[in-house]
């Protein structure tokens, strides 16, 4: 589907675009989700077993007669875009260039509401030495990025990628924030880039800074109270809501029927994993949602976005033990919802910064943008 209008200009040059969406798309959106066929579901189920229906099928109702496309559109083209990169620059002259990688299901989206006060500060009551340049990519194979045309696109392969763009962009030194699957790639980047990166800063971080396998019983009694429930909350997550990643790491085609031939489908996977660490949709309002939602379905990118699980599961590096990071890493833990424990993560990574939050949840950046704010501000702040 063809949804921005990009100048034309050689391979390998970043290309402005603007999106812009036909009203034929629009309308066969609507027409889908007005001829879904809803599955039924046992009385009382709850979350038990998957995305509520009722749930799906008030938000698909919202998505099909409520929501606003055209005006979450302006907004995004209000930033200045480029070929798969937002690239926002601050107007103070020592701003500090920071790369902010989403996950998945999410999209730059994610990141608007930290784009103001990061760029400009001092219109947010801030100090202009927190000022950043703001290049927000969307991944290989997500969203605005297209889908990816070869095999191979894991974690580590779009760290490389994404290092090279900094460089296209001329940027000799820089942060990276991430979260989720974004939280996997920039520690990468600072082992990769580490002469080049300032400082990695992460939330929702799962692998390399949590346990996987059995805890020694010496290590576990070593861990606080809170550390102990999100042994829990993850061990919870793995035995009950993890199928989405084993059904992405070895047979995501087949699950691309679904998600790319119908709304009614994305939407309700998205809502899982929306909801997977113990978050609630609720905590994301509808709007930010559904447009995280329509860059995927607009651009026809649920297939290639979900590979880089497959390509992440089949890389042997990606499971080979990690040598210490030489990079600055700051973690940010919001309580509501995620699990990063200290101890793992110093195995692996260079721990400066250590922040935990009584509010906020997998998605962070959406529902406790203060918070996020101030941690970044704080870590980079350090490490400069």
């Amino acid at each position: 589907m063809k949804t921005f209008a990009s100048s034309q200009t050689n391979p390998g040059t970043i290309r402005p675009f603007r999106l812009e969406t036909t009203q034929a798309e629009l309308q066969d959106l609507k027409q889908r989700l007005s001829m879904t066929r809803w599955p039924d579901e046992l009385p009382g189920a709850g979350w038990n077993y998957g995305a509520p229906l009722s749930l799906v099928k008030d938000m698909a109702a919202y998505w099909e007669h409520s929501f606003d496309w055209t005006k979450q559109e302006q907004r995004l083209n209000s930033y200045p875009q480029f070929m798969t990169t937002i690239d926002i620059r601050s107007s103070e002259p020592g701003a500090v260039p920071l790369m902010l990688i989403h996950g998945w299901p999410s999209s730059p989206v994610e990141f608007l509401e930290l784009v103001g006060p990061l760029t400009d500060p001092t219109s947010y009551g801030g100090d202009a030495a927190d000022a950043f340049h703001l290049v927000i990519p969307s991944l290989p194979g997500f969203g605005l990025s297209g889908p990816t045309t070869d095999t191979g696109w894991s974690p580590s392969r779009a760290a490389q990628a994404l290092d090279t763009l900094m460089t296209l962009l001329g940027y000799e030194q820089y942060g990276v924030q991430g979260g989720d699957m974004g939280a996997m790639i920039a520690p990468e980047i600072g082992r990769i880039a580490a002469g080049r990166v300032i400082g990695v800063h992460v939330n929702a971080a799962t692998m390399g800074f949590v346990p996987f396998g059995a805890i020694e019983d010496d290590v576990f009694a070593s861990l606080t109270d809170t550390e102990k429930v999100r042994v829990g909350r993850l061990g919870h997550f793995m035995k009950e809501r993890f199928g989405f990643n084993m059904i992405q790491s070895t047979r995501p085609q087949t699950l691309a029927y679904g998600l790319h031939d119908s709304p009614a489908g994305l939407l309700a996977w998205t809502c899982e994993l929306f909801n997977g660490f113990g978050d609630t949709v609720d905590a994301v309002d509808r709007d930010t949602f559904l447009t995280n939602l329509m860059l995927y379905w607009l651009t026809g990118t649920a297939n290639s976005s979900t590979r880089m699980y497959y390509e992440g599961a089949h890389d042997p590096g990606a499971w080979a033990p990690k040598d210490m990071s030489p990079t600055p890493v700051g973690v940010a833990v919001f309580q509501l919802s995620d699990v990063a424990i200290r101890h793992f993560a110093e195995q692996g990574n260079r721990i400066v910064h250590w922040s935990e939050f009584e509010r906020g949840t997998h998605f962070a950046a959406i529902d406790a943008p203060d918070l996020m704010i101030k941690d970044i501000r704080t870590f980079f702040r350090n490490v400069l």
